[in-house]
């Protein structure tokens, strides 16, 4: 084995690892975004329902102001 296949075959692994590390920074940023959307969609659910309830208070105050 010469010093050139040495080298190129460092560089291979080289390749194999950042593309494993993007690979993986891929996957868990795909994660954290999908985390997000949930939360997102549950502070929306959260909100919808306040608002709701607020709005059946108004309902109630004005039918007793009546």
């Amino acid at each position: 084995m010469n010093l050139t296949s040495k080298t190129e075959g460092r560089n291979d692994m080289n390749l194999m690892h950042e593309n494993l590390a993007r690979a993986q920074m891929s996957a868990r940023l795909g994660e954290a975004q999908q985390l997000r959307r949930g939360y997102q969609l549950a502070l929306a659910r959260r909100m919808s329902r306040k608002a709701e309830r607020a709005a059946q208070q108004a309902r109630l105050a004005l039918a007793r102001a009546l």
